[in-house]
């Protein structure tokens, strides 16, 4: 069974676009940067800490739901070896999102103001959205960063305050959505589009089905 360590919404519906069946459990994690970690090390870190923390949560107390009863009951027709369904038989996903420009790590802005320097350092600029993504299994933990360089065009101030209040930059990091009002500023994108919404589906695509999950009825060798 997959399980989706994030709460994320464009997460679960990239994820659903790509055919794989899942259960969303979010993590909770901090999300501070450490001292001397670069952007690919953050947000790999970030991932793994994330996906691992609902294993373990899954491991200690199990899941508490239809496809998890199902699960159970298809590992009570096993033999004793393999009743040891809980953790093992789950592969957790997690990941992570940020934003580059200049050296700077930009996450979800802490408020209104500070939504409005982020994309002041955006405009005009090429940045990159890195997204880590960590596979995680009771005995293995795969990690990888997608990188995508992303172009905006000059905004005004009129322009950045509107968008701010729109409130659509509020929990993206770097301050915008390329899937939603941000788009009119957004002339290219160097890579994987999906990895700006918050999930490169085929590094994702390629990580899962090296573990044997595969979108839900996808029968090709």
């Amino acid at each position: 069974m997959l399980i989706l360590a994030s709460a994320s919404p464009r997460r679960r519906e990239l994820l659903t676009q790509a055919g794989f069946v899942f259960e969303v459990r979010p993590a909770h994690v901090n999300e501070d940067v450490r001292a001397g970690e670069d952007a690919i090390a953050y947000v790999t870190r970030l991932a793994r800490e994330k996906a691992q923390a609902v294993l373990d949560t899954i491991s200690s107390s199990g899941i508490n739901t239809e496809a998890s009863n199902a699960q159970r009951s298809w590992s009570s027709t096993q033999s004793a070896k393999d009743a040891d369904w809980m953790g093992h038989r789950w592969v957790v996903l997690g990941a992570d999102t940020t934003v580059t420009v200049d050296g700077q790590i930009l996450a979800k802005p802490e408020d209104a103001e500070d939504a409005k320097r982020m994309l002041r350092l955006l405009s005009g600029q090429t940045h990159r959205v890195i997204t880590g993504v960590a596979v995680v299994t009771a005995t293995r933990a795969e990690v990888a960063a997608e990188v995508t360089g992303v172009r905006f065009v000059t905004m005004s101030e009129a322009e950045i305050a509107a968008y701010v209040a729109t409130g659509e930059p509020m929990d993206k990091a770097g301050a915008y959505g390329i899937q939603g009002r941000a788009a009119r500023w957004i002339p290219r994108v160097e890579g994987c589009y999906f990895n700006v919404v918050g999930l490169p589906l085929a590094l994702v695509t390629t990580m899962l089905e090296a573990l044997g999950v595969r979108p839900a009825g996808w029968t090709a060798e």
